[in-house]
């Protein structure tokens, strides 16, 4: 069975925490409010849900380096359970959101792109950005992918 795929746009509720594995490996958590507007018998009512977001290796790298809490963005992934004991004991369980794509939504403010170095395992960039943070000049950036 395919994987489900995942489309949220709301407002950060928090800076994103940037943590390590023991491994080594990056992870980015963040939360997001995703809220909807509707017309009950002429009178707007407003719904809000809120989602934690998991971003993994350059992902969260560049996430928590790019966004902050307030910005509107878009996410892109799936949904994932997962439980775990409480320190009293207690089982719970939670739905989190592991994020494929992130990027900040352009309806109501700009941003600048910067490009990082594709050294990662995960094709991302890791770290600080080709040419030390300057633009790559004459460089569409693509490899062996299709811009679009």
């Amino acid at each position: 069975m395919a994987d489900s795929t995942v489309t949220l746009v709301g407002n950060l509720t928090r800076d994103p925490e940037l943590r390590f594995t023991q491994g080594g490996r990056a992870v980015a958590t963040l939360g997001m409010a995703v809220s909807r507007r509707y017309q009950v018998n002429n009178e707007w009512q407003e719904q809000t849900s809120f989602f934690n977001v998991v971003c993994w290796g350059t992902l969260g790298e560049n996430a928590a380096a790019s966004l902050t809490k307030g910005t509107r963005i878009m996410v892109t992934g799936r949904l994932e359970q997962r439980s775990y004991e409480t320190q009293d004991g207690d089982k719970r369980s939670i739905v989190e959101v592991v994020a494929d794509e992130i990027g900040p939504s352009l309806r109501w403010a700009t941003a600048q792109v910067e490009r990082t170095a594709r050294s990662g395992p995960d094709g991302g960039g890791g770290g600080a950005p080709a040419g030390g943070g300057r633009p790559i000049p004459n460089d569409p950036g693509y490899g062996d992918e299709e811009p679009f």
